[in-house]
C-alpha cells in the first residue's frame, strides 16, 4: 500500500495575459483545457493524453438541439392527458388522435437519436 502524503504535485505556474490574449488562447485550444493546450503546443504533443473539457462542438450542438424540441414540445403533458383520459375509459381513438399520437411517437424517437448521439452511444447500446 503506498503512502499517499509521499506523492506531491508539481506547484502551478502563472501566467498573465491581457483579456485579448486570454480570449484568443481559450479559442484556440477548443475542446481542450488551456492547460492541456499550452501543453501540448509547448511540448509538440509529447505531453500525456489531452483530457477534454466538456462535450465536443458536435455533441453541443446535438444536444442543443435536442434541448430545442424538448422545449418546445408538449410531449409530457399530453402523455399525461391521454393516460388520464385513458384510465377513466374516455379516450376516442379517432384518426386524427391516432395521427398526432404517431407524430409524438416519431417525435420522441428523432430526441432519442439525438441524445444518443449527443452522449455518444451507439444505437445499439442505448
Amino acid at each position: 500500500m503506498s503512502d499517499k502524503r509521499s506523492f506531491r504535485r508539481p506547484a502551478p505556474f502563472s501566467l498573465r495575459l491581457t483579456p485579448e490574449e486570454r480570449l484568443r488562447l481559450e479559442r484556440d485550444a477548443g475542446h481542450q483545457s488551456v492547460s492541456a493546450y499550452i501543453k501540448s503546443r509547448l511540448f509538440d504533443g509529447a505531453a500525456a493524453p489531452v483530457r477534454t473539457r466538456g462535450l465536443s462542438p458536435v455533441d453541443r450542438a446535438a444536444l442543443a438541439e435536442a434541448l430545442a424540441k424538448l422545449g418546445q414540445s408538449r410531449i409530457a403533458n399530453n402523455l399525461n392527458q391521454l393516460a388520464r383520459a385513458a384510465n377513466v375509459g374516455a379516450l376516442d381513438l379517432t384518426p386524427e388522435l391516432e395521427a398526432e399520437l404517431q407524430e409524438a411517437c416519431a417525435a420522441v424517437l428523432d430526441m432519442r437519436a439525438l441524445l444518443v448521439q449527443a452522449v455518444g452511444l451507439s444505437e445499439g447500446r442505448s
